[in-house]
């Protein structure tokens, strides 16, 4: 008899096992780091039928770490060549490959409900948050996965049993504020945003972009503020001379000139810090020529960190060729089409230099180290060193968890960290937490509503859904979705419109949130299918003789006294010495490529930084041990 791959695979895990893979419907969501190790170990573990989702196209940075990718692949489709090569690890796997955005409206509940398990693989916090309520909604087990460095994550997350990855709160994004930024930078990472996300976007890109900016901490610099736009005003009439000779010197003298010596004028602002200096275009290109003769090794080398002369060579060269491609776009532009633009991307040189050049000239006017484009290109491109032995571990615990998802022992499963500068051991694990009750996204009750779209208003989803098919009543309750609240006792306006005309269609989710003061449920989330058998009334629930059993929001509990026990402060007389040996776990993800956060231990008091202390690169949250 013949040893095939099959048989090697059933000797390993045994039948019972080997039979699940072999059955069972997977879905891998990304296909960079992580997602490369693990599709090579599913199907060379046995799982036969995968489906992969992954937007991104295959860029020159990537190859270091995602070993199924060559450098012919570059600019291809990530799945697709992931798909194509896999395939040969084992030519009896069935591989799907989208090259598509898991959000997409073809990527909906229904289709989740089609797998047996889904696998994240993701490098930015939205797309996981969406997949983790996918699959809660479609009560899909997911294997959610990350890492940072030498530091990985993985979580079994199943609804109802374990904690979801919305059940600990996460970081949001790092934003600036705004008159920093833009008035008195004192770090690097300042500079380089403000070349970054000001002045690239203002000549090349969308104006201003106000996701790095935070204005909340600027309501009592009104006046600088009012005076940062009219210098944006400014810099738009500049953007119209792109392509000009005189278009270099323009822009220059506009924002380290003009634009300085505004803010030298200021003298309040410099009463305990240097004043910036300004500098001229011309005063600066006459002292440039040993530079410009060195412009292509400058060009070339992107370890070395220049010079303010150097800086310049950059500036003006990077901007010559990226008037030179806008001005192509808009040649080549339709008369429908909207204005051509250059965003930034950190694997385009052009705008790179750009940047780069702009943050160091910046940064030298305002007394602040420069960096190399090398450096430059990690922050301003929210870059962490990507390991590729622990994408190669985590995917490796993947699987290992998903073997035991698959048996269903779930009292089995593990958050496992790996953690290889920590005191005791490569590998963490710790038993799933439970879900947390107060979680936004499963701490809520779970359903479906199906919906005929040609008839049904938000008059039937209110009466006949809620309150007779989820078993409200009287109850006073609101009805909301992601744009805002669609219905309450007060709101009532909408109730003769048409679902179709309130935004909500098929895959749409809405919340029902009871009002009652006294035995509120839970909040409900509600998942909008077709329903496609017609029907009398044009909204239906889940087929069942009585209302669902919704459970109700758990009692407040009052706050814990302290408790004197043996001379140490304790609560609910609990020894102080046995709070400090439990441990808590809060978990977060980060945006950036294929991170879990650092393992750290809690700080214990509260440290006052000033404004100005920038973290340069900073997680999207942290996994922290409380000790």
């Amino acid at each position: 008899m013949a040893v095939t791959r099959d048989t090697y695979n059933q000797q390993t895990l045994g039948a019972n096992l080997n039979d699940k893979l072999n059955q069972s419907k997977i879905l891998m969501v990304g296909a960079g780091g992580i997602g490369c190790e693990l599709l090579k170990n599913l199907v060379l573990s046995g799982f036969r039928d995968v489906h992969i989702v992954d937007l991104d196209t295959i860029d020159l940075s990537n190859l270091n770490r995602q070993f199924l990718f060559r450098h012919e692949h570059i600019k291809k489709s990530k799945s697709l060549v992931a798909k194509e090569v896999a395939q040969k690890f084992n030519p009896d796997a069935q591989i799907i490959a989208y090259h598509a955005n898991i959000k997409d409206s073809q990527f909906g509940v229904e289709w989740f409900r089609g797998f047996n398990l889904v696998f994240n693989a993701l490098d930015n916090l939205d797309a996981r948050r969406h997949v983790n309520k996918m699959c809660l909604a479609a009560d899909v087990p997911l294997i959610e996965s990350g890492t940072t460095g030498f530091n990985g994550q993985v979580q079994v997350i199943k609804k109802g049993v374990t904690a979801c990855y919305d059940c600990s709160p996460k970081d949001t994004p790092k934003s600036f504020p705004v008159c920093t930024i833009r008035s008195t930078p004192s770090q690097p990472i300042h500079c380089i945003v403000w070349g970054k996300s000001y002045l690239l976007n203002e000549i090349f890109g969308t104006s201003e972009d106000e996701s790095a900016f935070d204005h909340s901490v600027d309501a009592d610099n009104a006046q600088e503020i009012e005076e940062l736009r009219r210098e944006s005003a400014a810099l738009r009439k500049i953007r119209n001379s792109v392509g000009t000779p005189e278009f270099p010197q323009m822009l220059f003298d506009k924002v380290f000139y003009t634009d300085i010596e505004r803010l030298r004028s200021m003298e309040d602002m410099w009463k305990s810090r240097k004043a910036p200096d300004a500098v001229k275009h011309d005063d600066l290109l006459s002292k440039a020529s040993e530079a410009l003769a060195a412009k292509d090794s400058l060009l070339h080398d992107g370890q070395r960190v220049w010079t303010l002369e150097e800086s310049l060579v950059v500036f003006r060269d990077s901007l010559d060729r990226l008037s030179k491609r806008v001005l192509e776009m808009k040649k080549n532009k339709k008369p429908e089409d909207p204005e051509p633009i250059i965003a930034f991307d950190k694997d385009d040189v052009d705008t790179l230099d750009f940047v780069a050049a702009s943050a160091n000239i910046r940064s030298t006017l305002f007394g602040i180290d420069r960096k190399s484009r090398f450096d430059i290109k990690q922050m301003a491109g929210n870059i962490i060193p990507a390991i590729a032995t622990t994408n190669a571990i985590v995917a490796g615990l993947c699987v290992l968890q998903a073997f035991k998802v698959l048996k269903g022992e779930y009292d089995q499963v593990k958050e496992v960290f790996l953690t290889p500068f920590a005191s005791a051991r490569l590998l963490a694990s710790d038993r799933s937490r439970a879900p947390n009750p107060n979680c936004p996204v499963c701490g809520t009750y779970q359903t479906s509503a199906y919906v005929d779209m040609t008839r049904a208003t938000l008059n039937d989803l209110v009466e006949d859904f809620v309150r007779l098919g989820l078993g409200y009543g009287d109850k006073e309750f609101i009805v909301s979705n992601e744009v805002g609240i669609l219905y309450d006792v007060d709101e009532t306006e909408n109730l003769n419109k048409k679902l179709t005309e309130l935004g909500i269609h098929k895959d749409s989710f809405l919340t029902i949130v009871d009002e009652d003061d006294d035995d509120p449920f839970v909040n409900v989330l509600v998942n909008i299918q077709d329903l496609k058998e017609p029907d009398e009334k044009p909204i239906k629930g889940i087929a069942t003789d009585q209302a669902p059993s919704i459970p109700r929001k758990p009692k407040a509990e009052p706050p814990p006294e302290a408790v004197i026990t043996n001379g140490k402060s304790g609560a609910n007389g609990v020894h102080a010495t046995e709070l400090d040996a439990a441990k808590s776990l809060k978990r977060a993800r980060s945006d950036d490529d294929d991170d879990v956060l650092e393992v750290k231990k809690a700080k214990t008091s509260q440290v006052d930084v000033p404004d100005d202390d920038v973290v340069i690169i900073e997680d999207e949250g942290a996994i922290l041990i409380d000790d």
